[in-house]
Protein backbone atom coordinates (compact mmCIF):
# COMPACT_ATOMS: atom_id res chain seq x y z
CA UNK A 1 0.00 0.00 0.00
CA UNK A 2 2.60 2.05 0.62
CA UNK A 3 4.60 1.71 -2.27
CA UNK A 4 1.21 3.04 -4.34
CA UNK A 5 3.33 5.62 -6.18
CA UNK A 6 7.14 6.18 -6.09
CA UNK A 7 8.71 8.78 -4.52
CA UNK A 8 12.06 10.85 -6.07
CA UNK A 9 14.77 8.94 -4.24
CA UNK A 10 16.73 12.42 -4.97
CA UNK A 11 14.45 14.25 -2.50
CA UNK A 12 13.66 13.57 0.87
CA UNK A 13 11.24 15.74 2.21
CA UNK A 14 7.70 16.13 2.77
CA UNK A 15 5.45 18.17 0.63
CA UNK A 16 2.30 18.82 2.57
CA UNK A 17 1.23 20.84 5.55
CA UNK A 18 -0.13 19.64 8.82
CA UNK A 19 -3.82 19.56 10.21
CA UNK A 20 -4.02 18.44 13.57
CA UNK A 21 -7.22 18.57 15.77
CA UNK A 22 -8.53 17.57 19.20
CA UNK A 23 -9.11 13.80 19.47
CA UNK A 24 -12.27 15.02 21.14
CA UNK A 25 -12.92 16.79 18.36
CA UNK A 26 -12.62 14.05 15.70
CA UNK A 27 -13.67 10.59 17.94
CA UNK A 28 -14.84 11.60 21.03
CA UNK A 29 -12.03 10.73 22.71
CA UNK A 30 -11.70 12.84 26.44
CA UNK A 31 -8.05 12.45 28.27
CA UNK A 32 -6.70 14.66 31.00
CA UNK A 33 -4.06 16.85 30.03
CA UNK A 34 -0.74 17.62 31.73
CA UNK A 35 0.48 20.13 28.86
CA UNK A 36 3.64 17.84 27.87
CA UNK A 37 4.43 17.55 23.89
CA UNK A 38 4.78 14.54 22.67
CA UNK A 39 6.87 13.24 20.13
CA UNK A 40 5.19 10.41 17.84
CA UNK A 41 6.94 7.14 17.29
CA UNK A 42 6.77 5.84 13.90
CA UNK A 43 4.46 2.84 13.16
CA UNK A 44 3.60 0.68 10.46
CA UNK A 45 -0.13 -0.62 9.93
CA UNK A 46 -0.43 -4.56 9.92
CA UNK A 47 0.47 -6.85 6.73
CA UNK A 48 2.40 -4.06 5.28
CA UNK A 49 5.25 -5.09 3.48
CA UNK A 50 8.21 -2.26 3.55
CA UNK A 51 11.85 -2.45 2.79
CA UNK A 52 14.44 -1.58 4.60
CA UNK A 53 15.34 1.45 2.47
CA UNK A 54 11.79 2.96 2.71
CA UNK A 55 11.91 2.43 6.54
CA UNK A 56 14.87 4.57 6.77
CA UNK A 57 13.06 7.05 4.27
CA UNK A 58 9.82 7.04 6.63
CA UNK A 59 11.84 6.98 9.84
CA UNK A 60 13.77 10.22 8.39
CA UNK A 61 10.56 12.26 8.03
CA UNK A 62 9.01 11.35 10.89
CA UNK A 63 11.75 12.13 13.08
CA UNK A 64 11.35 15.77 11.37
CA UNK A 65 7.71 15.84 12.20
CA UNK A 66 6.87 18.75 14.66
CA UNK A 67 5.99 17.70 18.41
CA UNK A 68 2.28 17.45 19.05
CA UNK A 69 0.23 18.51 22.05
CA UNK A 70 -1.08 15.44 23.80
CA UNK A 71 -4.84 14.25 23.02
CA UNK A 72 -4.37 15.10 19.51
CA UNK A 73 -5.00 13.48 16.15
CA UNK A 74 -2.75 14.99 13.01
CA UNK A 75 -2.39 14.68 9.78
CA UNK A 76 0.75 15.33 8.00
CA UNK A 77 1.11 15.56 4.52
CA UNK A 78 4.15 13.46 2.27
CA UNK A 79 3.26 13.38 -1.44
CA UNK A 80 0.41 13.86 -3.70
CA UNK A 81 -0.01 12.27 -7.16
CA UNK A 82 -2.66 12.52 -10.12
CA UNK A 83 -3.14 9.21 -12.01
CA UNK A 84 -3.95 9.22 -16.09
CA UNK A 85 -7.78 7.96 -14.68
CA UNK A 86 -7.95 11.15 -12.34
CA UNK A 87 -7.66 9.26 -9.12
CA UNK A 88 -5.21 11.30 -6.69
CA UNK A 89 -3.54 9.74 -4.52
CA UNK A 90 -2.14 11.79 -0.62
CA UNK A 91 0.81 10.00 1.24
CA UNK A 92 0.43 11.04 4.93
CA UNK A 93 1.19 10.27 8.55
CA UNK A 94 -1.75 9.83 10.57
CA UNK A 95 -0.46 11.09 14.50
CA UNK A 96 -1.86 9.87 17.69
CA UNK A 97 -0.34 11.90 20.46
CA UNK A 98 -2.86 10.20 22.75
CA UNK A 99 -1.12 8.37 26.20
CA UNK A 100 -3.48 5.04 24.54
CA UNK A 101 -4.05 3.43 21.28
CA UNK A 102 -7.01 4.63 19.42
CA UNK A 103 -9.22 2.81 16.50
CA UNK A 104 -10.99 5.16 13.92
CA UNK A 105 -14.10 2.29 13.63
CA UNK A 106 -16.39 4.93 11.73
CA UNK A 107 -16.01 6.03 8.23
CA UNK A 108 -14.47 9.57 7.94
CA UNK A 109 -14.29 12.50 5.55
CA UNK A 110 -11.31 13.50 4.54
CA UNK A 111 -10.55 17.22 2.55
CA UNK A 112 -7.19 17.98 0.15
CA UNK A 113 -6.92 21.36 0.56
CA UNK A 114 -4.86 23.69 -1.71
CA UNK A 115 -2.57 26.84 -1.08
CA UNK A 116 -5.93 29.10 -0.01
CA UNK A 117 -7.90 26.40 1.66
CA UNK A 118 -9.82 25.67 -1.35
CA UNK A 119 -11.29 21.74 -1.66
CA UNK A 120 -9.22 20.24 -4.27
CA UNK A 121 -11.03 16.65 -3.28
CA UNK A 122 -13.48 15.31 -0.65
CA UNK A 123 -14.00 11.90 -0.14
CA UNK A 124 -15.05 9.56 2.82
CA UNK A 125 -12.56 6.84 3.78
CA UNK A 126 -13.04 3.65 6.18
CA UNK A 127 -9.96 3.28 8.19
CA UNK A 128 -10.60 -0.09 9.88
CA UNK A 129 -7.87 -1.47 7.87
CA UNK A 130 -5.29 0.69 9.68
CA UNK A 131 -5.99 -1.11 12.92
CA UNK A 132 -5.35 0.53 16.27
CA UNK A 133 -3.43 3.48 15.99
CA UNK A 134 -0.50 2.78 19.07
CA UNK A 135 -0.36 5.42 21.40
CA UNK A 136 1.79 8.02 20.74
CA UNK A 137 1.99 7.11 17.07
CA UNK A 138 2.80 8.17 13.86
CA UNK A 139 1.55 5.51 10.39
CA UNK A 140 2.32 6.66 7.27
CA UNK A 141 -0.45 5.56 5.03
CA UNK A 142 -2.00 6.33 1.20
CA UNK A 143 -5.54 8.21 0.87
CA UNK A 144 -6.65 7.55 -3.14
CA UNK A 145 -9.47 9.92 -3.95
CA UNK A 146 -11.84 8.29 -6.47
CA UNK A 147 -11.72 10.86 -10.09
CA UNK A 148 -15.28 11.96 -9.25
CA UNK A 149 -14.22 13.49 -5.95
CA UNK A 150 -11.82 15.66 -7.56
CA UNK A 151 -13.04 19.10 -8.13
CA UNK A 152 -9.90 20.19 -10.04
CA UNK A 153 -8.12 19.66 -12.99
CA UNK A 154 -4.43 19.72 -11.40
CA UNK A 155 -3.47 19.48 -8.18
CA UNK A 156 -0.23 21.16 -6.83
CA UNK A 157 2.66 19.58 -5.69
CA UNK A 158 3.32 22.11 -2.39
CA UNK A 159 1.34 23.95 0.19
CA UNK A 160 -1.06 21.24 0.13
CA UNK A 161 -2.76 20.05 3.23
CA UNK A 162 -4.80 16.84 4.30
CA UNK A 163 -7.53 18.01 6.62
CA UNK A 164 -10.14 16.40 8.77
CA UNK A 165 -13.47 17.20 8.10
CA UNK A 166 -14.80 17.97 11.87
CA UNK A 167 -18.75 17.67 11.60
CA UNK A 168 -20.61 20.57 12.71
CA UNK A 169 -22.56 20.27 16.03
CA UNK A 170 -26.40 19.59 14.94
CA UNK A 171 -28.76 22.22 15.31
CA UNK A 172 -32.25 22.74 16.13
CA UNK A 173 -34.70 21.40 13.56
CA UNK A 174 -35.89 24.47 11.51
CA UNK A 175 -38.35 25.80 9.07
CA UNK A 176 -37.49 26.46 5.46
CA UNK A 177 -39.78 28.10 3.18
CA UNK A 178 -39.74 28.03 -0.38
CA UNK A 179 -39.26 32.04 -1.88
CA UNK A 180 -42.53 31.73 -3.31
CA UNK A 181 -44.04 30.70 0.13
CA UNK A 182 -41.92 33.37 1.99
CA UNK A 183 -43.60 36.15 -0.07
CA UNK A 184 -47.13 34.88 -0.38
CA UNK A 185 -47.42 33.26 3.18
CA UNK A 186 -48.91 36.04 5.93
CA UNK A 187 -46.53 36.30 8.64
CA UNK A 188 -48.92 34.63 11.37
CA UNK A 189 -49.24 31.51 9.23
CA UNK A 190 -45.43 31.68 8.83
CA UNK A 191 -45.07 31.76 12.79
CA UNK A 192 -47.81 28.94 13.30
CA UNK A 193 -45.18 26.72 11.09
CA UNK A 194 -41.60 27.90 12.81
CA UNK A 195 -44.07 26.78 16.20
CA UNK A 196 -44.88 23.32 14.79
CA UNK A 197 -41.76 22.65 13.53
CA UNK A 198 -40.34 23.48 17.18
CA UNK A 199 -42.72 21.41 18.66
CA UNK A 200 -43.08 17.94 16.75
CA UNK A 201 -40.74 15.69 17.40
CA UNK A 202 -37.73 16.03 14.65
CA UNK A 203 -36.92 13.40 12.52
CA UNK A 204 -34.60 10.42 13.08
CA UNK A 205 -31.02 11.24 11.72
CA UNK A 206 -30.66 10.19 8.26
CA UNK A 207 -34.64 10.11 8.12
CA UNK A 208 -36.56 12.08 5.04
CA UNK A 209 -40.71 11.84 6.19
CA UNK A 210 -43.75 13.67 5.50
CA UNK A 211 -46.52 14.96 7.61
CA UNK A 212 -49.67 15.77 6.10
CA UNK A 213 -50.42 19.59 7.78
CA UNK A 214 -53.67 20.71 5.53
CA UNK A 215 -56.27 18.64 2.76
CA UNK A 216 -59.31 20.20 1.54
CA UNK A 217 -61.29 19.42 -1.91
CA UNK A 218 -62.39 22.20 -3.96
CA UNK A 219 -64.84 23.41 -6.57
CA UNK A 220 -63.73 21.59 -9.08
CA UNK A 221 -63.69 18.35 -7.63
CA UNK A 222 -59.33 18.19 -6.96
CA UNK A 223 -57.58 17.34 -3.93
CA UNK A 224 -55.39 19.96 -2.39
CA UNK A 225 -52.82 18.51 0.45
CA UNK A 226 -49.83 20.20 1.87
CA UNK A 227 -47.42 18.33 3.66
CA UNK A 228 -44.30 19.09 6.11
CA UNK A 229 -41.21 17.40 4.10
CA UNK A 230 -38.97 16.55 6.70
CA UNK A 231 -35.16 16.20 6.51
CA UNK A 232 -33.42 14.70 9.21
CA UNK A 233 -29.97 13.82 7.48
CA UNK A 234 -26.71 16.20 7.14
CA UNK A 235 -27.10 16.87 3.37
CA UNK A 236 -29.40 18.70 1.40
CA UNK A 237 -32.69 16.61 -0.30
CA UNK A 238 -33.66 16.85 -3.78
CA UNK A 239 -36.91 15.75 -4.79
CA UNK A 240 -37.40 15.65 -8.93
CA UNK A 241 -40.04 13.09 -8.71
CA UNK A 242 -42.51 12.15 -5.94
CA UNK A 243 -45.31 9.41 -5.50
CA UNK A 244 -47.87 9.82 -3.45
CA UNK A 245 -51.40 7.96 -2.05
CA UNK A 246 -53.58 9.62 -0.02
CA UNK A 247 -55.64 7.98 2.42
CA UNK A 248 -59.04 9.36 4.62
CA UNK A 249 -60.27 8.25 8.04
CA UNK A 250 -61.56 4.74 6.36
CA UNK A 251 -58.22 3.64 5.77
CA UNK A 252 -59.55 4.02 2.19
CA UNK A 253 -56.95 5.31 -0.80
CA UNK A 254 -58.44 8.28 -2.00
CA UNK A 255 -56.00 9.83 -4.55
CA UNK A 256 -53.06 8.00 -6.27
CA UNK A 257 -50.67 10.41 -8.08
CA UNK A 258 -46.98 11.23 -9.37
CA UNK A 259 -45.81 14.34 -9.00
CA UNK A 260 -42.54 15.81 -10.90
CA UNK A 261 -41.03 18.84 -9.71
CA UNK A 262 -38.18 20.73 -10.74
CA UNK A 263 -35.37 19.49 -8.17
CA UNK A 264 -37.21 20.72 -4.90
CA UNK A 265 -34.36 21.26 -2.52
CA UNK A 266 -34.83 20.41 1.39
CA UNK A 267 -32.08 21.54 3.02
CA UNK A 268 -30.35 19.23 5.78
CA UNK A 269 -32.12 19.51 9.32
CA UNK A 270 -34.59 21.14 7.90
CA UNK A 271 -39.09 20.83 7.24
CA UNK A 272 -40.21 22.46 4.23
CA UNK A 273 -44.10 23.14 3.28
CA UNK A 274 -45.24 22.01 -0.08
CA UNK A 275 -49.07 21.79 -1.84
CA UNK A 276 -49.56 18.94 -3.83
CA UNK A 277 -52.94 19.06 -5.87
CA UNK A 278 -54.62 15.69 -7.17
CA UNK A 279 -56.56 16.15 -10.12
CA UNK A 280 -59.79 15.03 -10.20
CA UNK A 281 -59.03 12.17 -12.27
CA UNK A 282 -56.44 11.31 -9.48
CA UNK A 283 -59.06 11.27 -6.87
CA UNK A 284 -60.69 7.66 -6.38
CA UNK A 285 -63.53 8.73 -3.79
CA UNK A 286 -65.59 12.17 -4.27
CA UNK A 287 -66.70 11.71 -0.91
CA UNK A 288 -63.71 11.42 1.20
CA UNK A 289 -63.84 11.57 4.80
CA UNK A 290 -61.05 13.55 5.37
CA UNK A 291 -61.75 14.83 9.49
CA UNK A 292 -58.03 12.01 9.91
CA UNK A 293 -56.15 11.47 7.01
CA UNK A 294 -52.64 11.28 5.72
CA UNK A 295 -50.09 10.63 2.22
CA UNK A 296 -47.29 8.44 2.00
CA UNK A 297 -44.64 7.16 -0.37
CA UNK A 298 -46.42 4.03 -1.85
CA UNK A 299 -44.10 0.78 -0.92
CA UNK A 300 -43.03 -1.32 -4.73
Amino acid sequence: MLGFFKRDKNKIAKDGEDHTVDSMDLLGEKAETTGKEVKTKLHFPPNVEIGQEERYYYQFLNNELPLLKENQISLSGIEVHSAEDGTVSVKAFLRNSLPKGVRIAEPITLLLLGPDEDVLARQEFNLTGLGELPAESSTPWVYVFNAKNVRVKEIPQTDWKLAFELKKAKGPHTLDLEESWEKSLADTDKEKLEQLVKTIKPPKPGEVNFMGIQSRLDDAGALHVTLLIRNGSEKNVKLEQLPLNVEDASGEVVAKGAFKMEALEIKANTSKPWTFIFPKELVLKEDADLSKWKAYVPQG
